[in-house]
């Protein structure tokens, strides 16, 4: 994936503005409130908000391209995602993010190329849930799905990274819960305390008002 290409231009953080969370796989972190410069992240954002309004509702048993508008397909697969949330409501947060990790991670991995005829696409959760994804987009998906059940912007962030034993660029989401960071990963089945992870080398993190540079 070429998500390690998403952000561009200066505005680089200081490194004087640390996190309130542990640092990420032993890197230093420094921590910017300007997204701007993150336009995939910022239109996935935008494109989110308007879809989760969507006004048709839906058929159910009735969601092949021939009986319904696309529209009220989608409303379907946002209807089926909310069913499964509000299963998950009240339940502890470390099961609630074992069951979106492995909610999410059922979907098919496909590059971005074949899927979206563009080299780098960050795909909405309803696009994702839709036509699947690559790396970014389980983790987008997943972010959204924790924010909805009541998880704070603060408390994730979805991290661009290298995996030193592929050699690729990746991407997944940590959750801070309880003083730890919990990796969400389409990789791994469990979710993972970061600490137990060597082989990853984040670059940079971001959530819905922030971003972090990381550094060796």
């Amino acid at each position: 994936m070429s998500a390690g290409l998403a952000f561009a231009g200066a505005g680089l953080p200081s490194l004087a503005q640390a996190s309130a969370y542990p640092a990420l796989f032993g890197t230093r972190e420094a921590r910017s409130d300007n997204i701007a410069m993150f336009p995939k992240w910022r239109g996935t954002l935008e494109r989110y908000f308007e879809e989760t309004n969507l006004a048709q509702g839906c058929i159910p048993g009735q969601v092949s391209p021939g009986q319904v508008s696309p529209g009220q397909v989608s409303q379907c697969v946002l209807d089926e995602w909310k069913a499964f949330l509000d299963d998950q409501r009240g339940q502890d947060p470390l099961a609630q993010l074992r069951a979106i990790n492995a909610q999410m991670n059922s979907h098919r991995y496909i590059l971005d190329p074949p899927n979206w005829g563009v080299p780098d696409y960050w795909a909405t959760p309803l696009q994702f849930m839709e036509k699947n994804g690559d790396c970014e987009d389980y983790a987008i998906a997943k972010f959204m799905s924790l924010r909805a059940l009541g998880w704070s912007n603060e408390a994730m962030r979805i991290v661009v990274l290298k995996d030193l034993n592929l050699q690729l660029m990746h991407a997944v989401l940590v959750a801070y819960h309880q003083g730890r960071a919990w990796i969400l990963d389409n990789q791994i089945d469990q979710v993972m305390p970061a600490e137990k992870i060597r082989h990853y080398r984040p670059i940079y993190s971001v959530n819905e008002e922030s971003w972090w540079l990381h550094r060796s």
